[in-house]
């Protein structure tokens, strides 16, 4: 898709703000930033938040970018944001950004909004000269600090909008941050034709599937055709890959367990943490399911290729939740189908652009624990349709799901050159 308006010079780096860095469940910015370091932008990455996960990935020890934190709670770091502001509203585009904060305020007036003008503050004061542009990664409060720290330091910025972010901000703030950014991208069609219609330029909203890093992801060695569940020495394993949050749809999937004949041999591996692992595990005790579950928690990207490996069948249950969350693009189905894994989805839009029902996958229709029994079943118990369906799963996810063809399209808007050799890596130093 052709997007509207100049991209910004070559020259400089670009900053990152990031939610949180490095995170385990945001695997796809990480082989992002990996990947656009290999094609020559130099990159400092924002982090609004201290890491949490113990493990990483190893896409995060290859990543060079300085990383610069800002302060999590402003009532943390006091001196540090006293500092940024008195430093701050010597800029010329204060005044600005604290009107549109304002302007924000008081149709939010929230805690979070006030700490994401500290943030911004910070931002606006510590950035290195050099950086030409900032990119947020995520339309809701990342999206919030770039805004107010371009303006403030006359910078252009850009987005990129996932899921949440997408569907669970009000209409009034996607219109205005649009209206601002210099160019936006989302990773489904159904998020782009939403937001295009919020954006006062639609053309400046591209589609750009994140798609898999194939390298980390090679082919897997040819599959045994699996048992069909009638035998309790080997049952089918199926596996899940997503964080314990409402809109995963992992109660919906623990009561279609539960509803599965009681002769049909199959163990049920999860892994990923969440807030509402305990729950689940409660629940999944409560129906007599414990002895078949093993809940492994987040787990770094090695072991989780390895599951997939191991797996016959994968699943994910993922629904719109009642704020309206709702998954872009699940890179573990991805995933899961680029190692000839079958799988059972829900009917969501961004799912249907992956997963073809009846060629490449199963589709069910989300928050139906009976039809996502019958088709756990289903496939349980034929070995070789869920070979055929693993196969074309593959196939179509390596011809049409490489990362190659986004990190084209993103390397374009920041206007990186192709082919250009990784820069030198200079100290981070803050703006005089």
């Amino acid at each position: 898709m052709t997007v509207s308006g100049s991209p910004p010079s070559a020259e400089g780096r670009v900053g990152f703000v990031l939610k949180g860095y490095p995170r385990l469940s945001e695997t796809f910015i990480a082989q992002e930033i990996r990947a656009l370091e290999q094609r020559g932008l130099d990159i400092q990455i924002v982090s609004l938040r201290h890491p949490t996960d113990r493990a990483r990935h190893p896409v995060h020890g290859q990543i060079h970018a300085p990383v610069l934190y800002l302060p999590e709670y402003l009532k943390d770091e006091p001196p540090r944001v006293f500092k940024a502001w008195r430093r701050a509203r010597l800029l010329p585009g204060y005044a600005a950004a604290r009107r549109v904060w304002l302007a924000d305020l008081v149709r939010d007036a929230t805690p979070n909004r006030i700490r994401r003008f500290g943030q911004a503050l910070v931002l606006a004061a510590e950035l290195p000269q050099d950086l030409r542009h900032l990119h947020a990664h995520f339309l809701h409060t990342p999206a919030s600090v770039a805004r107010y720290a371009a303006i403030m330091r006359g910078l252009s910025w850009s987005v990129s909008a996932h899921a949440k972010d997408i569907w669970t901000m009000p209409a009034w703030e996607k219109r205005e941050k649009l209206g601002s950014a210099q160019w936006a991208v989302t990773c489904t069609e159904a998020g782009r034709r939403h937001l295009a219609e919020l954006m006062p330029s639609p053309g400046t909203v591209a589609l750009s599937y994140h798609g898999l890093d194939l390298d980390r992801f090679a082919p897997p060695r040819p599959r045994d055709a699996g048992g069909d569940g009638s035998d309790p020495a080997r049952p089918i394993t199926v596996l899940s890959v997503g964080r314990a949050v409402e809109k995963k749809g992992y109660d919906d999937l623990v009561n279609a367990l539960a509803l599965l004949p009681a002769d049909l041999a199959w163990r049920f591996v999860h892994i990923g943490g969440g807030v509402l692992a305990q729950r689940l595990r409660r629940r999944a005790e409560r129906l007599g399911l414990a002895p078949r579950i093993e809940w492994r928690g987040a787990r770094p990207q090695p072991e989780v290729l390895a599951a997939y490996r191991e797996a016959d069948l994968f699943v994910l249950a993922a629904k719109i939740g009642r704020d309206s969350d709702r998954d872009g693009l699940p890179n573990v189905l991805m995933e899961a189908q680029s190692q000839r894994l079958a799988c059972v989805a829900t009917q969501l839009p961004g799912i249907a652009e992956l997963v073809a029902d009846g060629r490449t996958g199963v589709l069910v229709p989300p928050g139906n624990p009976r039809a996502l029994a019958s088709a756990l079943e289903a496939l349980i118990r034929d070995p070789a349709q869920r070979s055929r369906l693993g196969v074309a799963a593959e196939a179509r996810v390596r011809r049409e799901f490489d990362m190659t063809s986004g990190i084209a399209i993103l390397a374009a808007l920041f206007d990186v050159p192709e082919q250009q050799p990784a820069p030198a890596r200079t100290p981070l130093a803050a703006a005089d």
